[in-house]
């Protein structure tokens, strides 16, 4: 049973939020504690303040329940300390489960008007039925320090019961974490919060004993189990990134980078035999520097494909400069000094100029030299060359018509 103080002294602000409060987070504690350390364990609350002591809720293993009639409690009159003991002996004695043992909490934080008579006669009682009490006392603390070390002295047989005093501006339940109340097992006697005695014996670290996390094992073991598990993980986590940040000295060093091979430049075509070779050398001329041009300006693309194949460019360029040949021997192959028999003399006179207009065509030229890879028709050089050659031709084309 947990006999909590509702008189009006709970509303004091000298615990955090208040008196109250602070005593409502440790029943709420001490109940979880109670209930997780068995499955057969029960608990019940009632009140120590009012008209009467009054019984909240019977001894029962419903934690919903419990947690209710904890936050239910009202502030109302004095506390009965001699008689709300005694209400709380005859709800252990007509639980319903029998087995078990039996253990009274008390939280008290208002003075305790009972006479000293009355509460040795009381746990005299609870000693010989074999009933534990253990006593919480905040706020009026030197005040009822006599009268409740010597009611628990009356009641401990065989170090079953405790007295824990907590101080001004300390948190109650923080407290409680750590002292024989919740963990059990470690009592007898009484105990003082601020020499750190509990029951004759050092008290556990805070957290609970041999947690290394901040939670009780005892308490909540799956808790306790789960936060350990998720340290070990972590740690493991930990080595292998540390692991993995040294990789070996082979994998550091940068693999050795290929040359790139470097463009060979255009070759040029060798001169075909006929009147059209110094036209033909200065086109050609006028082509490689523009492919050079290029091939400096496009670094960055000549280093992306290093394996561009130099020889078919050559290939495309003599193939375009034959077709241009092609074309421009009619026009430059000379006129029969006899006349032909096949031909009339008129029909060979517009031969003549029909063939020197179709040996130079500028439209077919530039579209030839813009399907070319890498040649630029608009270039200054490849525009002279080309002025050249159509200047020339109209100059044969004149001698002959003169000669005519």
């Amino acid at each position: 049973m947990i006999c909590v103080d509702n008189s009006e002294w709970m509303r004091n602000g000298d615990y955090s939020p208040s008196r109250m409060e602070a005593m409502q987070d440790s029943a709420n504690l001490i109940s979880s504690a109670k209930m997780q350390s068995n499955p057969e364990n029960t608990c019940g609350i009632m009140s120590l303040a009012g008209r009467n002591p009054e019984l909240l809720v019977s001894p029962t293993d419903d934690m919903g329940k419990i947690m209710t009639s904890i936050h239910e409690v009202k502030l109302f009159g004095r506390i009965s300390f001699a008689d709300g003991v005694q209400v709380a002996y005859l709800a252990l004695k007509h639980r319903r489960n029998k087995n078990g043992g039996q253990r009274i909490v008390l939280l008290v934080g208002s003075p305790v008007t009972d006479e000293p008579q009355a509460l040795k006669k009381v746990a005299g009682n609870l000693r010989k039925n074999n009933i534990a009490v253990d006593v919480v006392s905040i706020g009026e603390v030197e005040e009822n320090r006599e009268k409740l070390e010597n009611f628990v002295k009356a009641v401990e047989k065989d170090g079953n019961s405790n007295l824990v005093t907590i101080p001004a501006g300390c948190t109650p339940s923080d407290v409680l974490i750590s002292s024989p109340i919740v963990n059990e097992g470690m009592g007898g006697g009484g105990g003082d919060f601020p020499t750190g005695d509990f029951g004759g014996q050092a008290a556990p670290p805070a957290g609970g004993a041999g947690s290394d996390f901040g939670v009780d094992p005892n308490m909540d073991p799956e808790l306790a189990m789960a936060l350990r598990v998720s340290m070990e993980e972590e740690r493991a986590r930990q080595e292998q990134e540390s692991a993995s940040a040294a990789p070996p000295e082979a994998l550091d060093a940068p693999e050795p980078l290929e040359p790139v091979p470097e463009a060979e430049p255009a070759q040029e075509p060798a001169p075909a035999a006929g009147g059209g070779d110094d036209d033909e050398a200065l086109l050609q001329q006028a082509l490689a520097l523009s492919m050079n041009d290029d091939q400096a300006d496009g670094a960055a693309t000549t280093e992306a494909s290093p394996a561009m194949d130099t020889e078919g460019l050559d290939e495309e360029m003599q193939m375009a400069l034959q077709m241009s040949m092609q074309l421009d021997e009619p026009a430059q192959t000379p006129q029969p000094t006899e006349p032909a028999a096949e031909a009339p003399p008129a029909a060979a006179a517009e031969a003549a100029p029909a063939g020197a207009a179709a040996g130079y065509d500028p439209s077919f030229v530039n579209s030839l030299l813009a399907s070319l890879p890498g040649v630029d028709p608009s270039d200054p050089r490849i525009q002279m060359a080309l002025a050249q050659i159509q200047a020339k031709q109209d100059a044969e084309k004149k001698d002959q018509e003169d000669k005519k």
